[in-house]
């Protein structure tokens, strides 16, 4: 990626009609994320947090690009009620279930660019991608490369959303980040804006 494209990603796309596809992971408790907003001067507006019950909403998400294609995003949300023995991430299940859908739903090879999660690596995910070679191709971000991974502005457009919200209980909030990322599913151009803003692009660069 020195030269801001995809290097052999982008060249292997090209090859074999594959969609290139970013995932990341993002996650939002009961309380909101502040936002600037209007009041009366001199009366600083609050935000009101319910105290009954507790909880997180995760959510894995895929953008997926291709030259001369509408951009789609994918994701699976996972609900965590913190109840004693919960898992308080996603699993590979989640992951794999991703992963199989969004190709199925592209009719087409996908090579899948995300991080070192622990997740990611484990020996369950390793056994995954090596049983699809057929379709599936794994490229490792760099050690810490947020700024190179289109999904982090699905993330910040879905947070953006989300400013000063007083949900009333996990569930409301799980509907509440769905829909917003409904919304963005709807909006191709934004998704391929969120490729822009990384300074990536999809053709390769001269040597």
């Amino acid at each position: 990626m020195a030269g801001r494209d995809l290097g052999e990603g982008t060249r292997l796309a090209a090859a074999t009609g594959a969609w290139i596809c970013f995932e990341d992971e993002a996650g939002q408790n009961l309380r909101p994320p502040k936002a600037r907003t209007w009041a009366p001067r001199g009366r600083t507006p609050v935000v009101t947090v319910s105290g009954k019950g507790s909880g997180r909403v995760s959510v894995a998400g895929m953008v997926c690009l291709k030259p001369g294609a509408r951009g789609h995003l994918f994701y699976r949300a996972r609900i965590h009620r913190g109840r004693k023995g919960e898992r308080r991430s996603m699993s590979e299940a989640d992951y794999a279930g991703l992963i199989t859908a969004a190709h199925q739903n592209l009719h087409a090879p996908v090579i899948l660019i995300w991080d070192n999660l622990n997740t990611h690596i484990s020996a369950t995910m390793r056994m995954f991608i090596r049983s699809h070679p057929d379709w599936l191709t794994e490229v490792r971000l760099p050690g810490y490369a947020p700024d190179l991974n289109p999904a982090e502005g699905a993330w910040a457009n879905m947070k953006n959303g989300l400013g000063n919200l007083m949900a009333r209980d996990v569930d409301q909030l799980a509907a509440i980040i769905k829909n917003r990322l409904k919304r963005i599913q709807y909006r191709p151009a934004l998704i391929e804006a969120f490729l822009a803003q990384t300074g990536l692009t999809l053709e390769p660069q001269p040597p």
